[in-house]
């Protein structure tokens, strides 16, 4: 997917804290005497067995028999503790475990799991009814086009030819398609289309008389993204089609003659891999399949537009992760020795390897390029290394359109597909400028600039002693940044037509080769260097003309486009705290006379309305004190029954229930579970009041399906809750639909036991039309479920979600900071 990526030898330093070191405290001595002990001690019961026979002099028999009944016994208790473990797994998430087992065994269509993906059965029973015409297309394709191509490959396929071409009776199936409008330009529609193909397909060829190749079946699955840009005023509508894979897709081949063309030197590199690779070659990111509609369409922009932008990801560290290294047959427990790998399409890379460290820190920089977000992803994958194969420690993929839109991250991402286990990443988001004054060259050796090239063809290249056109290939390198273009053959007029991107740390001293070269005996036809200095002064940055080469033909030229972009890194922009809400006036009855009254700001309940313009820790106004006896006050309200709030204040003897006005309840500044935990008109634990940092955070996401007409909130986790006890948090999430606030209507996760980063993961829906919704507000609240004292509040924080200031057609994805009534932010005490 990213066409470029830069490391730095041995991983970028950003951190002159050592990683591997721990100071010998006297609790660690203590840790290691005790692990010491330990290992002692299994030492001895597994070699005193041993010592013991042949001190009887009893047959070694009965060591392996023993041996051999231990390890029966082992297995099968882990067995049963598997099968007791799903048990009760089933037992507490039943419905998150059947849906697991639905998506790994039955592999259903996207659209089941996403709502905005929808089910296009009306399309595949096109492509059923095309189907036969598609494989004569294609069976014309292989025989005019490919076999010639085969031919020219290599010298030992000159006799290649397709004996047999049937594309079978089994179509090619679209399992979902998901349109964007409104995250792209008003121009263009975006559509992705998650194809799977298993097929009956049936293909043979002659290598020559001996050697016999053929595939029996293929089976086919990845996600198309198919452009429709531009969007014109006229016919055909749609100015071009661009149509690539934003991930690699998957292959599976039944190959037929298998063990003949094994023999053959031609295909000893043929695998279900290269043939990823050549499809990777053609239509995975950063390359692309264009159809021009109109003729004022321009191919090379098509081809190969300027990128997004560029992410630097700093691997930084890892904690908690599994022990994967054993000793003594299991009995003895080691660590790992970890390493992580990142991948965006064809684009891979490796950090160092930490020596038996389950926290590690590697502190290394990569950089990638980024040609479409939301789409791209970055792949994050652990491991352990060993000397035979390396064991999986946990993944995570990460969406380039969150970095885009958040900027800058820097947290804490779970493993997954593994027991636990974190990896600390923190990613920037650089955007191309072409203003020269924007260039800050990196003293650390980072990159400070991207050069785009398209390389489109060449003209006039020397002949080879055949008297015949060369078989070439272009390399193009800045540097020891290398990169190949595909080969040409036999033509001395080449068109290549593909793109390449380059990293840039210095523009003054670094230049672009290019170097036009024969396949087979890799000698040169012609070479150009073009200094990066010459495009920093021209105006646009950029040049698309034919250049001569050297060491070449008198009119030898290469075609090519390069254009040079300064890297400016974009900061989060300042989230401003939302206002006060205007003050309502509140009706209030006493003794038969109608009084109206109007609350100051400082009076009214304090939870914040967050937006997402607006900041997660916004403060939160503190209550005044409230006279115990009820005396009417000019900014207060007056007392109402079958109606209370629990405000809370700095002085403890003040707090306990106040009555107010029920109007009061449904204002902006109103808390919903106020009034339906009976805990909450009670005072904060003496633990919380005392605390001076933050509650926490929740993330959340809010979006409203178009389709189904219902407004979906997903609780995905939090993180740094307020740890209330020594062995964690047992934490829930408790949502109410304002102005819903009856107990048929509350809302709540299940109870994550014993931790302070709990993750949920549940989804709610809300049946309400979107123009309600945008009128309403999203009351959360993360509670704990063990309280000592019954008469303590359970709340941890609460945070409120004003939709009049959320696009949730567009959803809202991020991290919001929890806040209690009466209590300041960590925000608003560093302001203080």
């Amino acid at each position: 997917m990213a066409s470029a990526a830069q490391t730095h030898p041995g991983g970028q330093e950003i951190s002159s804290v050592p990683g591997n070191t721990e100071s010998l405290t006297p609790s660690a001595v203590n840790r290691i005497l005790m692990e010491f002990m330990i290992y002692f001690g299994r030492a001895v019961v597994v070699f005193y067995p041993v010592y013991l026979t042949g001190y009887l002099g009893l047959s070694i028999s009965w060591v392996l028999l023993c041996m051999l009944m231990f390890t029966w016994w082992q297995k099968n208790r882990q067995w049963k503790d598997v099968r007791i473990g799903s048990a009760i797994d089933l037992v507490d998430n039943e419905a998150h475990v059947i849906s697991t087992e639905l998506k790994t065994s039955l592999q259903m269509a996207s659209w089941v799991h996403f709502t905005d993906v929808e089910k296009v059965q009306w399309v595949n029973m096109v492509l059923k009814q095309a189907w036969p015409f598609f494989g004569m297309y294609m069976e014309k394709l292989l025989r005019e086009n490919i076999q010639q191509t085969v031919r020219m490959s290599n010298s030992a396929l000159k006799m290649f030819t397709f004996t047999k071409v049937h594309f079978g009776y089994k179509p090619l199936r679209i399992t979902g398609i998901r349109a964007y409008t409104h995250e792209v330009d008003q121009r263009e529609v975006i559509l992705d289309m998650n194809i799977n193909y298993d097929g009956d397909v049936n293909i043979d060829a002659d290598v020559n008389a001996a050697i016999k190749a053929g595939i029996k079946e293929l089976k086919f699955q990845g996600m198309l993204r198919v452009i429709l840009e531009p969007l014109i005023g006229q016919a055909p509508l749609v100015g071009g089609v661009t149509l690539f894979f934003i991930r690699r897709p998957t292959v599976q081949v039944n190959w037929t003659g298998m063990t003949n063309v094994l023999d053959s030197p031609a295909f000893s590199s043929l695998s279900e891999q290269s043939i990823i690779d050549i499809i990777a070659s053609i239509m995975v990111l950063p390359n692309r399949m264009c159809i021009p509609l109109i003729d004022q369409i321009k191919v090379d922009v098509m081809r190969f537009p300027l990128p997004r932008g560029v992410v630097r990801v700093h691997v930084l560290e890892a904690r908690d992760l599994v022990a994967k290294d054993t000793y003594m047959m299991g009995l003895v427990k080691g660590k790992s020795d970890p390493y992580t790998t990142l991948r965006v399409g064809n684009r891979y890379f490796k950090t160092k390897t930490i020596k038996e460290n389950l926290h590690p820190k590697w502190n290394e920089v990569y950089e990638f390029v980024v040609h479409e977000a939301p789409g791209q992803e970055l792949e994050v994958e652990v491991y352990d290394e060993d000397r035979d194969k390396d064991d999986f420690l946990g993944k995570y993929n990460l969406d380039f359109g969150e970095v885009k839109r958040e900027k800058e991250m820097d947290q804490w991402f779970p493993l997954e597909s593994i027991a636990h286990g974190e990896i600390h990443l923190k990613l920037q988001w650089f955007a191309p400028n072409s203003d020269p004054s924007l260039l800050k060259e990196s003293n650390a050796g980072l990159s400070c600039a991207m050069l785009a090239v398209y390389l489109d063809n060449a003209s006039n290249l020397p002949l080879t002693r055949r008297n015949a056109g060369p078989s070439s290939y272009v390399e193009i390198s800045i540097d020891k940044d290398v990169q190949k273009s595909k080969v040409v053959y036999m033509n001395k007029d080449p068109q290549w037509e593909q793109g390449f991107t380059f990293f840039v740390q210095n523009i003054k001293t670094q230049q672009l080769t290019v170097q036009v070269k024969e396949n087979e005996k890799k000698t040169l036809l012609g070479v150009l260097n073009l200094p990066l200095s010459r495009l920093f002064s021209i105006s646009s940055m950029s040049v698309d003309q034919r250049f001569q080469l050297e060491r070449s033909g008198a009119n030898s030229q290469i075609k090519l486009k390069a254009t040079l972009r300064i890297l400016t890194e974009e900061r989060p922009p300042p989230k401003i705290p939302q206002s006060s809400p205007p003050n309502v006036k509140q009706q209030t009855k006493a003794g038969g006379n109608t009084s109206a009254s109007t609350p100051s700001a400082a009076s009214a309940a304090p939870v914040a309305s967050v937006s997402p313009n607006s900041t997660p820790a916004a403060a939160s106004p503190v209550l005044p004190d409230v006279p115990p006896d009820g005396t009417k006050e000019t900014s207060s309200a007056q007392p109402r029954r079958n109606s209370f709030l629990a405000p809370e204040t700095s002085n403890p003897s003040n707090l306990n229930m106040r009555r107010y006005d029920s109007h009061s309840l449904l204002s902006d500044n109103s808390i919903a579970s106020s009034r339906f935990d009976l805990t909450d008109a009670a005072a904060f634990p003496e633990a919380i009041r005392n605390h001076q940092g933050s509650f926490g955070e929740i993330n959340l996401t809010v979006r409203y399906a178009t389709i189904r007409n219902k407004l979906m909130v997903l609780v995905h986790s939090c993180r740094n809750l307020f740890p209330c006890s020594q062995n964690g948090t047992d934490s829930y999430v408790r949502m109410y639909f304002l102005p819903d606030q009856s107990w048929r209507h509350r809302k709540k996760t299940h109870v994550k036991k014993k931790t302070d980063n709990p993750v949920f993961e549940e989804k709610f829906e809300f049946d309400v039309s979107l123009a309600e919704a945008q009128t309403r507000k999203l009351d959360v609240a993360v509670k704990n479920n063990k309280m000592l004292h019954t008469r303590e509040r359970k709340d941890i924080g609460m945070v409120m979600l004003d939709f009049s200031q959320m696009d949730l057609v567009k959803g809202v994805s991020e991290w919001f900071e929890l806040t209690l009534p009466g209590l300041m932010s960590s925000s608003t005490r560093k302001r203080l």
